[in-house]
């Protein structure tokens, strides 16, 4: 809604009507009170007022609009005797200025570029808020001392330029590790790039990572800008970091000392401004022990080390982080669910070889199979990951044997049941409560 104010009647009705003509619809006032009056019940995306008006010229009528809505674009019409005025009222916020006599297409355009800013503002907001929503710090589960720990380690370390290595099992969320150090720092703003080095084919390392000049290599048609480049002024991360070839550490190592890029093909290096975070599940100390890893690199990454660590070290996290993911999906799914007791108790004794992704899996597998709106443990299709938890491993003794016996029993009779537990205690001639008992104790 554009509202177009002017004290000649006829002047805002030809405004109206080029604006209209190009699709836009418009409300028309001749007063700054009246202007003031259909803004405050109907709104409007952009102002197009009049500079001279008898009872409250632009300027005045642009602070009052401003009052009440700060965000709300203003373009003043004025005569040439009055441009600098005009120039001077942009200081004091209007977006732009028109001068008299107009040209239609001149408004129209104005007008488009006011409405593009009032665009760009709502999605800047709603961007804003999505990233707020997922990674700020309210929205982080945190409960064992361990990630409590981690976590303040990232706040304090977000705001500095300093590298930082994240070492820890797959799963355990190190990419979102470098999104907090990326989101809770002055960087916020400028690109994030996150790249997984062990994506690229070995030959194409250098080029994604530096970039490439044209013609540097065959089916190179035209210049690239590499990952340091489009990260410039922001936060590169680099996953897998450990398997990457000796070559490229060699360059890595002269782009972190040196702050700048040679891409492939190219003579003269570019300068780069980027907070680097790498990644890896291996022991990357390791690494450079067995001569795998340059031991001067790591030093230049390993400036901050966060340690990860896995899943089922930090029981006090799988339920909270549970029903986190739970709310989330069962969102989107517009579906209203709660984990049962003896669902929380199979999430609580679980190993979790696949961390917090073979959880937040888990549970969105749930989401989709419960029946009703309590999440039973064979809506989570656990994986058994060795041997049954109550029963150990097979040690050869009498009551190992009767555990495995039992276990393949228990899982028989549930096969046959469909899941159903209730009729899979009446097949095994025990109560229900028995059979919740013996399958938590044999990790059923």
């Amino acid at each position: 809604m554009i509202l177009v104010v002017d004290d000649e009647p006829r002047m805002a009705e030809v405004m109206a009507a080029a604006l209209g003509r190009a699709g836009h619809a418009c409300q028309v006032a001749n007063s700054g009170a009246a202007a003031l009056a259909l803004l405050d019940e109907h709104g409007a995306d952009v102002v197009v007022t009049d500079w001279k008006m008898p009872d409250m010229d632009g300027l005045a009528f642009m602070k009052a609009v401003h009052e009440r809505r700060a965000e709300l674009p203003v373009i003043l019409v004025t005569a040439h005797g009055s441009v600098p005025a005009a120039v001077a009222a942009m200081r004091e916020g209007a977006f732009d200025y028109l001068t008299k006599p107009f040209d239609n297409d001149e408004l129209r355009a104005l007008v488009a570029r006011a409405l593009d800013l009032k665009r760009l503002e709502r999605e800047n907001r709603f961007l804003r808020e999505e990233v707020r929503t997922r990674y700020g710090p309210e929205t982080i589960v945190a409960e064992s001392p361990q990630s409590k720990a981690m976590l303040d380690l990232v706040r304090r370390v977000a705001p500095s330029r300093a590298a930082v290595l994240v070492q820890g099992e797959s799963g355990t969320g190190k990419e979102l590790v470098a999104r907090l150090l990326h989101f809770w720092s002055d960087r916020v703003g400028k690109p994030f790039v996150a790249v997984n080095v062990k994506a690229f084919a070995e030959g194409v390392v250098e080029s994604e990572l530096f970039g490439h000049e044209r013609g540097a290599f065959t089916g190179a048609v035209g210049a690239k800008a590499g990952c340091f480049e489009r990260a410039h002024g922001g936060t590169l991360f680099l996953d897998e970091i450990g398997e990457i070839s000796a070559d490229v550490q060699a360059k890595l190592l002269r782009t972190v000392q040196e702050g700048e890029v040679q891409p492939v093909g190219g003579t003269k290096p570019r300068r780069v401004d980027v907070r680097l975070v790498t990644a890896t599940n291996r022991v990357l100390r390791d690494e450079v022990a067995a001569g795998r890893f340059r031991e001067d690199l790591y030093f230049r990454l390993n400036v901050i080390p966060v340690n990860l660590t896995p899943l089922r070290e930090r029981r006090d996290d799988v339920l909270p982080i549970a029903r986190h993911f739970l709310a989330r999906h069962a969102a989107e799914a517009g579906r209203r669910l709660a984990l049962s007791d003896e669902a929380e108790d199979a999430l609580r004794t679980h190993p979790w070889p696949g961390n917090v992704r073979e959880l937040e899996n888990a549970i969105e597998r749930a989401v989709v199979l419960a029946r009703g709106t309590a999440i039973t443990p064979e809506d989570l299709l656990l994986e058994q990951s060795g041997p049954p938890a109550g029963g150990g491993h097979d040690d050869g003794t009498l009551q190992a044997c009767l555990d495995a016996a039992a276990v393949a029993r228990i899982r028989g009779a549930l096969a046959a049941a469909g899941g159903e537990r209730t009729a899979a205690a009446r097949t095994l001639g025990v109560d229900r409560t028995t059979l919740y008992r013996l399958m938590r104790r044999l990790g059923i």
